[in-house]
């Protein structure tokens, strides 16, 4: 496969898995599962991502745990809360530690679950 399809994979694979915690948080509390309410919620963390992935260049070793996987996931938690609070949004303390444990389990999780899958590609090519 090609690094640049790899990388488009793999920050779809993250945008998908943000998504999918906002949508469980927002049902597990009863809110609504429409478009505005959904996005309003989404977007500080999508920035957050986003950064995560400009700041590490994650595209060149995107399955990469320690550089770019753990970083991402920091960055997605830290500045999706910072401009949660700026933009009048809640942040207590039991959200941040949620949002903490359920984004490293998914944005790293996927990464440790698909990187023997990647080494055995790469050793099948070599």
């Amino acid at each position: 496969m090609k690094p640049w399809r790899t990388a488009l994979i793999a920050f779809v694979i993250d945008a998908a898995l943000v998504t999918v915690f906002v949508l469980v948080g927002r049902r597990s509390h009863g809110e609504s599962a429409s478009a505005s309410g959904v996005l309003t919620t989404l977007w500080p963390f999508l920035v957050g991502l986003i950064a995560g992935w400009a700041v590490t260049w994650a595209w060149k070793r995107p399955l990469a745990i320690v550089w770019p996987g753990i970083p991402i996931w920091l960055m997605t938690v830290a500045l999706g809360m910072l401009i949660r609070t700026s933009a009048g949004q809640g942040v207590e303390p039991s959200f941040i530690l949620v949002a903490a444990i359920v984004l490293g389990v998914f944005l790293v999780g996927w990464r440790l679950l698909a990187l023997p899958f990647a080494r055995r590609r790469a050793l099948r090519r070599a």
